[in-house]
């Protein structure tokens, strides 16, 4: 990780990555909190997150846009556009203005999507291909951080100053990665608008100029583009392999959102508070997994890489069927460390097997397919844990996710391991100086 950091235009971008993801993990559980002080209902302040995770089914359109035009200022401009459509928070006073509040947490889902297209992208073009695991390594390391200590910020700063003060702090931190961003000096090729001639035996690029020229309909239509992100997805072996098999795992794997609760509850014999701590250590073991995400990804490649880490979400999971406090520690966290691993692994997997001009579809269609099913099983474990026995469904949450790592284990050939960054040798002049 150290020779990425090395790079003076990494170390820009990161600076302004450091402070977007700050902003993000500060308002995530905040707004949470803003609706259920406001209404005193759990379940519309659970429906904050809903409206935070729905914009996900907009994906292929956000990718489609996100291709069209250069990274960099596309990433500078939804920072600004972030920023501003976080101020109608300053508006928020009582129940009657809930609706701000959801509005908010829509567009900065879709915020979020559009900056994650963007990221992977702007990395491509940014980071040679042999530090692609490293780049990606220390943006979870920190995101795994944030996670440990944002939301739980966000929520004392809310206490303390309130939820306009809050959404302030949040601005100013889009905004700051705004500048650095757009400090970057990034040479990106023009982007191409442009497909194939549907005239037979025409091989010419169909382009607009040309195209009223055509016979029949070109096949560079705007609803054809929307769809080649998952058409790639689904044609390339690896990825497909990838995204069939940690899918799979997402299916249940955010069973366990409903799962520790009940695990603290009946099964250690604690107050729900308890669950905090294993929030920590999980938290932990995210930034373990993050920094040694990279070496994974170099011994075993990309698929190799989720593979283990989904693994490891398994053992965590048939672990916590059997209360026992230190061996509870223990499995969450093994669920820290698996979750970097996944990650770090399916974004290298889609900067190093995606062309340029569809990057920007692929990255946000795979977020869809991952994100989808997850939010099902978050759902589904809420329901499922009211009616069998906890320690039930952490047995079929291991034993799924385990067939789910056989599955993407088997294709581990599909994805080589990056070969390590070469290191610079510092040649000495004859006359003995450096």
């Amino acid at each position: 990780m150290r020779t990425v950091l090395r790079r003076p235009d990494f170390r820009l971008l990161f600076g302004g990555l450091v402070a977007s993801m700050t902003a993000e993990s500060i308002l995530l559980l905040a707004l949470a909190i803003w609706v259920k002080e406001l209404t005193g209902s759990s379940g519309l302040a659970g429906a904050t997150i809903f409206a935070i995770i729905a914009p996900m089914t907009l994906a292929p359109l956000v990718g489609w846009v996100v291709d069209r035009y250069p990274r960099r200022p596309l990433f500078v401009a939804a920072n600004l556009v972030t920023a501003v459509l976080l101020t109608p928070l300053f508006a928020v006073g009582d129940r009657t203005d809930l609706w701000l509040i959801y509005l908010v947490a829509i567009f900065y889902g879709l915020s979020y999507i559009t900056l994650s297209a963007v990221l992977s992208g702007l990395l491509r073009h940014l980071v040679p291909v042999e530090l692609l695991a490293d780049a990606n390594g220390v943006l979870q390391t920190v995101r795994q951080g944030l996670r440990l200590v944002g939301p739980l910020a966000g929520a004392a700063l809310y206490t303390a100053v309130g939820g306009g003060l809050l959404a302030g702090v949040a601005i100013v931190g889009f905004m700051a990665a705004a500048v650095l961003v757009g400090l970057l000096r990034v040479s990106e090729p023009p982007r191409s608008r442009s497909g194939r001639c549907c005239r037979p035996g025409c091989t010419q690029p169909c382009t607009w100029a040309r195209r009223p020229r055509c016979t029949s309909r070109c096949t560079s239509r705007w609803s054809a583009e929307l769809g080649a992100g998952l058409r790639y997805l689904a044609g390339e072996p690896a990825l497909r392999r990838a995204l069939l098999g940690y899918g799979l795992g997402s299916l249940v794997m955010g069973f366990s959102e409903s799962l520790i609760f009940a695990y603290v509850d009946h099964g250690l014999r604690r107050d729900a508070a308890f669950v905090g701590v294993l929030v920590t250590v999980q938290g932990v073991g995210g930034l373990a997994g993050g920094l040694i995400s990279p070496g994974v990804i170099r011994r075993m490649g990309e698929v190799g890489a989720l593979a283990v880490g989904v693994a490891l979400f398994g053992s965590a999971a048939l672990t916590l069927s059997y209360p026992n406090l230190w061996l509870g520690c223990a499995a969450v966290l093994l669920a820290g460390v698996s979750l970097p691993l996944t990650m770090v692994g399916l974004h290298t997997l889609i900067q190093r097997r995606t062309p340029a001009p569809l990057i920007g579809r692929v990255a946000a269609g795979a977020d869809a397919v991952v994100s989808g099913p997850r939010a099902v099983s978050i759902g589904g474990g809420a329901l499922l844990v009211g009616v069998f026995d906890y320690r039930l469904l952490f047995v079929v949450v291991g034993l799924i996710t385990l067939l789910a790592s056989g599955y993407l284990w088997g294709g581990r050939r599909l994805s080589h391991p990056a070969q390590p960054a070469p290191v610079p040798i510092r040649r000495r002049s004859p006359t003995g100086a450096p």
